[in-house]
């Protein structure tokens, strides 16, 4: 089992998990940390290029399609994967970020705006920490959605060191 530290950020549609996290990576990445981030789509999603040689070959019937070069790879499984048997395979990294897997067994910090008008994304207790633009009585310690600094140095004091 790897020890990579894995932290859930949690929130429903249109919170500001993306925007938050595009944030967060480069003030993770300027204290030297490197990073997995996946992301859960409740969507169907189509990664690959139709027409592209490894979209004919998954097409095909490939069951992994593998593409790669000196620069970049990417592994498509073509079949369902557990998000815990993904991150089994990651390597080299000091920190896996997930965005959603509101359920999932990792840490959260859940994002929680009033107006987007849903009920706390997880359990209070769940919690990490929490990113919101309301007062909220919780133990878990609370952020501005301007405070990406701050739950950096939450993250790296708390989760990764």
């Amino acid at each position: 089992m790897q020890d990579i530290p894995i932290v859930s950020f949690v929130a429903w549609s249109g919170t500001g998990k993306t925007t938050f996290l595009e944030k967060l990576i480069p003030a993770l990445k300027a204290r030297g940390l490197r990073l997995c981030v996946m992301k859960h789509d409740a969507h169907e999603f189509q990664a690959d290029r139709e027409g592209k040689d490894s979209w004919r070959m998954t097409r095909a019937g490939a069951d992994v399609t593998i593409v790669t070069n000196g620069k970049h790879a990417a592994v498509f499984e073509n079949r369902p994967v557990s998000a815990e048997a993904l991150l089994a395979r990651v390597e080299g990294v000091d920190l896996i970020l997930t965005e959603g897997y509101k359920h999932g067994p990792w840490k959260k910090i859940a994002l929680y705006r009033a107006a987007v008008g849903k009920p706390f994304p997880c359990p209070m207790e769940e919690c990490a920490a929490i990113v919101t633009d309301t007062p909220l009585e919780t133990a878990a310690p609370c952020f501005g959605f301007s405070e990406v600094e701050a739950v950096a140095d939450l993250i790296e004091r708390e989760i990764v060191r």
